[in-house]
């Protein structure tokens, strides 16, 4: 174990990230110190192996606040004010507004300096977390004015010890940029899910990947959101409102589908769509477009895992992978992705292999 990060790392709030912070840290050889306001919460993380209760002595050169965003100011001006040598961070999802609460505290914001890694799971507290939550996963830190380049490195070698990637945005940036790509489509995902409730059941009967794609994250906590949602509402409600002038826009076309042009207004809705996903970095952080092929599989045990043997037989590698079933048959479908020119050749070797393909 050759950590960079030097202990002990105190962690405050041992719930998912807070927990699998401290599991990560400690399998790189890093002592960790576990603070909770809730004592069966602490004693579920220690059990777990997430860190230690601290002892007299202890003093902490960072600490790490994983609180619910609502505590983050106070906790963290707590936190600044009791460790005075420590380097304070938090993971909250919101950057800009817990800065502002902080300063109007009056907490000595020169050794305050937020992150956030894009990481998590539906499920939350000790018993979730996992050593490898942010291996690979996009880690952003928000230095303000008053934060130093050594406090950078710090928490960049923090942030690097727990197999995450470090990315620089100031509050504003970050704020901005996780309210289109995090923030409002869990709104958009809720409002399609909340469609369903009053749904014929034939029609939630039929729901395929795409609906299940559309409205996943829809199963979020609404007290969590609603926290997220209070504190980043500056930069969400510009977002909200171009979509809803793009949504009444494609309204207004499709009541009147045969007037001129209407039919073009929803073409460019589609096409901008279009134009958005391809933006979105693939395998490696490239952008690169990917073809499919859809296979049938029976519904048993080993079908998949047979599936993806073949398919390393024949030498191709696989990009991406996507499963689902089909309803009312014993049938799974598997959608792989593929690099364009191998596509044609693994069609052909999975059919000579015996397995199903669709279309």
């Amino acid at each position: 174990m050759n950590a960079r990060t030097a202990g002990p790392v105190l962690v405050v709030g041992t719930g998912l990230l807070g927990a699998s912070v401290g599991l990560a840290l400690r399998a790189e050889g890093v002592d960790v110190l576990l603070a909770d306001v809730s004592p069966t919460a602490l004693d579920l993380a220690v059990d777990y192996g997430a860190g230690r209760l601290p002892a007299p002595g202890d003093e902490p050169a960072l600490v790490v606040v994983a609180v619910p965003p609502d505590q983050i100011p106070e906790t963290v001006a707590r936190v600044l004010a009791h460790h005075p040598g420590a380097l304070v961070t938090d993971v909250g999802s919101v950057k800009q507004q817990p800065l502002e609460a902080l300063r109007a505290l009056g907490a000595d914001d020169s050794r305050y300096l937020g992150s956030h890694p894009l990481a998590g799971r539906e499920r939350g507290g000790a018993i979730s977390a996992r050593a490898d939550l942010f291996l690979a996963r996009p880690w952003v830190l928000t230095p303000h004015e008053r934060t130093t380049p050594a406090q950078v490195r710090v928490l960049e070698d923090l942030v690097l010890d727990l197999g995450a990637t470090p990315v620089r945005l100031s509050p504003e940036e970050h704020d901005a940029s996780v309210a289109v790509i995090s923030h409002v489509p869990q709104l958009i995902a809720s409002l399609m899910a909340a469609r369903l409730v009053d749904a014929p059941s034939a029609a939630v009967g039929i729901a395929g990947q795409g609906l299940r794609d559309v409205t996943r994250i829809a199963a979020s906590s609404p007290e969590l959101w609603v926290q997220i949602l209070g504190a980043n509402a500056d930069a969400v409600v510009p977002v909200l409102e171009a979509v809803g002038s793009d949504l009444a826009g494609l309204v207004e076309a499709l009541r009147g589908q045969h007037r001129p042009g209407a039919r073009r207004a929803v073409a460019e809705v589609l096409a901008a769509g279009n134009a958005g996903v391809s933006r979105l970095p693939g395998k490696h952080g490239q952008d690169a477009r990917f073809a499919s092929l859809v296979v049938l599989i029976d519904d048993r045990p080993g079908q998949l895992a047979a599936l993806l043997t073949e398919i390393g037989e024949v030498g191709v590698n696989l990009e991406d992978l996507r499963l689902e079933h089909s309803p009312g048959a014993q049938i799974g479908i598997v959608e792989v992705a593929v690099l364009p020119e191998v596509r044609d050749r693994l069609e052909r070797e999975l059919t000579e292999r015996g397995w199903r393909i669709a279309g």
